[in-house]
């Protein structure tokens, strides 16, 4: 594609006449579809599978089965020989992203009722769980104070109260109902000593509103009932809330607590479209938060980021933010070191787009601060003091909430079918792995593939020289669309190849003929039949689509040989990983496949699996009819155009030329020392850079290539003669 001259940049054109990164070598693979969770259509890069499956997920839950989804088999193919891997999830643009709510100190509930009943120690934990409670009743505070809290009581004129420290709820309770009647308010515990019943002295009066100051350990709907008047408010604002970096409901947890504060699986009445809907106990995949620690004297907590599963007597603690801040001025402050920031998907042109909201980068791996509702500036002094103590009540108390430091909310949004999803060989036209593919084909900037494959149109961002689409299948009405638009994609970048797939499993090779011949690219190749793997994480065997394998085919090539072999043959080709093709392909189905460029994959008795071709869907015979040939040009412009970026807004003068030269050179001589090519020859100087093209604020080279051609038809002539005869010279 030619590319526009308008803006400063390197531009870098191709001449076919052969008819009759960064840094050289793989910059890696970028991958398109669904998984289990992760960020929605914002392309990440992982280095190896586990990283893979932390971020994104590798089981789903669909009708009464367990599946992967071809993103995750073909992740793990690829990363079996190293990273980088940019990872694309495709869903909807309207997603739901789980949350949480981290309480403060501060008041959360009130009313203007004449009783109620007050959540002083949940239940689940059996221990008393915060330094501080504060009940205020008919416009007086008391206040019940641990025997020695955190970093000191904190300086006022209410009346104070102290209670026992010891981890007997009953008696904790019991002390404190005798310090609270003592002070001429009707007060008993109920509930298995867990609540306290409030009783003032008149019902439903402004005089008479109550409220109540606690910490993390309880939630808004149990920390106060309140019965008989008018006006109450059971809603506060808490301190933070979290929201998950990933979409979906795979991150909800919300459920009761069980055993150890396990989250309890809870019982869905949406029969088989309970991950739909995300009612889930604790999972591997999902999280929960816990503030382990707080220091009132520093003005900090800390905050565990614990895996799902976990229990309160094996924590898995995934993350901790150790001496987190409410200053904004800290350098702990708590959205400088966790961070605040989230992407929309925005559209210019008919392009996509991130657009960021927020100003501090996320550096949590699990989760960022969506909102913030109270801070303390200048907690401390120069002398290191608290400036006003009343700023500690702002800090959240320690423990988990009362539902185990859960996250809710998270949903799929409207780009989901229902499920059972359509996996494997059940992939259909509009149900590819649980995606609307009619949606997700349609238009750019309301999610799925159409819009995912947008996004990657920034090569100056996005790094790749390969690009899958496992489960997407060619000719399949909706799926062409997106392979079209993948196609264009590799095209217009001129970086990247695409390695698509054409046919479903029983598809004939004629099918896979007729197909192919609907294609007309040297960016792009397909491959048939499909193949057998095995799913370790399920302990079954597995149809997948060729591109699912041929993606670790190609990263196996390119470590141990060259991006410009041929990822074909018993030496490169070799599918390890496949426990047999779907079928076993004759010399004639073979000849058939090639000449419509379809790329074979043989099975030969002692050798296994082998992709058994390397052309790509170019019809016309050139040397980018093959992939070795195409992706040698990919990593040429690759490196001459990267390295040439120092060049830009220079002098254009000899030195300017002979730097370029000097770069450019050295490389090509490389790589026809490893047999890239046959020759070359780099033209920089004033043939190509007149003086009107200087004028112009143009520098022109020109590279001459001889690709090196792969032998992929071996003759070999046997001469018998008769005896005596003389043998050629």
């Amino acid at each position: 594609m030619a590319e526009k001259i308008i803006s400063p940049g390197v531009f870098t054109n191709e001449i076919d006449q052969s008819f009759l990164p960064s840094t050289p070598g793989p910059t890696g693979a970028a991958i398109v579809g669904p998984t289990v969770k992760g960020p929605v259509l914002t392309p990440t890069v992982v280095n190896s599978y586990s990283e893979y499956i932390n971020l994104f997920g590798e089981l789903i839950e669909s009708g009464s089965d367990k599946y992967q989804y071809l993103t995750s088999h073909t992740a793990r193919e690829y990363l079996r020989q190293g990273g980088p891997l940019t990872v694309v999830r495709v869903a909807g643009n309207d997603t739901v992203r789980a949350t949480a709510d981290v309480a403060s100190y501060g008041t959360l509930v009130s009313g203007n009722k004449a009783s109620g009943s007050v959540a002083i120690v949940p239940a689940a934990f059996g221990t008393v769980v915060e330094d501080e409670i504060q009940i205020t009743v008919s416009g007086t505070e008391y206040r019940f104070v641990a025997a020695a809290p955190g970093g000191g009581i904190p300086a006022d004129t209410s009346t104070v109260f102290f209670h026992s420290t010891g981890s007997n709820t009953a008696t904790y309770l019991d002390h404190l109902v005798t310090q609270i009647n003592a002070a001429g308010i009707g007060v008993t515990a109920q509930d298995g000593a867990t609540k306290l019943s409030i009783t003032a002295s008149s019902a439903g009066t402004a005089g008479n509103l109550i409220t109540v100051d606690s910490g993390s350990g309880t939630t808004f709907s149990d920390i106060l009932t309140l019965t008989g008047g008018t006006g109450d408010s059971t809603s506060g604002a808490a301190l933070l809330t979290l929201e998950s970096l990933g979409d979906g409901p795979q991150f909800n947890s919300t459920s009761s607590l069980g055993t150890d504060q396990i989250l309890t699986q809870m019982t869905s009445s949406a029969g088989n479209n309970h991950f739909r809907t995300g009612k889930f106990g604790g999972r591997g995949d999902n999280f929960r938060w816990e503030v382990s620690n707080k220091n009132n004297a520093k003005g900090t907590f800390t905050l565990l980021i614990r895996q799902g599963n976990d229990t309160i007597k094996k924590k898995k603690v995934i993350e901790t933010h150790a001496n987190l801040s409410l200053d904004p001025e800290s350098p702990d402050y708590v959205l400088r070191r966790i961070g605040n920031q989230s992407f929309e998907v925005a559209t210019e042109d008919g392009v996509a787009y991130l657009k960021p909201a927020g100003e501090h980068p996320n550096r949590s791996k699990y989760v960022r601060v969506k909102t913030i509702s109270q801070t303390t500036p200048n907690y401390l002094d120069e002398n290191g003091n608290i400036t006003d103590n009343s700023l500690s009540a702002s800090l959240p108390g320690v423990g988990s909430g009362s539902y185990g430091g859960s996250f809710s909310g998270g949903d799929f949004g409207s780009n989901e079918v229902s499920h059972p999803f359509k996996f494997y060989d059940t992939i259909t036209s509009t149900n590819s792995q649980g995606v609307t593919m009619a949606t997700s084909a349609a238009t750019v900037g309301t999610g799925g593939y159409k819009t995912a494959i947008s996004l990657l149109n920034n090569k100056d961002e996005y790094d790749f020289n390969l690009l899958i689409l496992p489960g997407v299948v060619d000719q399949l009405t909706n799926h062409s669309t997106v392979i079209g638009d993948a196609i264009q994609l590799c095209e217009d970048r001129g970086d990247c190849f695409l390695v698509y797939d054409n046919t479903s499993k029983t598809d004939s090779v004629a099918t896979a003929k007729t197909n192919t011949e609907a294609r007309n690219s040297s960016y792009a190749a397909t491959y048939y039949p499909w193949v057998q793997i095995r799913d370790a994480s399920l302990g079954v065997n597995r149809f997948v689509p060729p591109s699912t394998v041929i993606a670790g085919v190609y990263h196996f090539n390119d470590t141990i040989g060259q991006p410009w072999f041929a990822p074909a043959g018993l030496n490169r080709g070799g599918i390890d990983s496949a426990v047999q093709a779907y079928r076993k392909l004759t010399q004639g189905n073979r000849d058939d496949l090639y000449e419509s460029n379809v790329n074979p994959i043989a099975t030969f008795p002692g050798q296994g699996v082998t992709v058994f071709g390397q052309k790509t869907t170019q019809k016309k015979a050139s040397a980018l009819d093959r992939v070795n040939v195409r992706r040698l040009l990919i990593n040429l412009k690759r490196f001459v155009a990267n390295s040439s970026k120092t060049l830009l807004f220079e002098q254009n003068t000899n030195t300017l030329r002979n730097q370029f030269l000097n770069t450019v050179n050295p490389y090509m001589e490389e790589v026809q020392a490893n047999s890239g090519l046959n020759a070359f020859r780099v033209v920089m100087d004033d043939s190509n850079n007149t003086p009107e093209t200087i004028d112009r604020n143009q520098l022109i080279g020109q590279i001459f290539i001889q690709p090196t051609r792969t032998a992929e038809f071996i003759v070999l002539d046997f001469v018998v003669q008769p005896t005596g005869a003389a043998f050629p010279e």
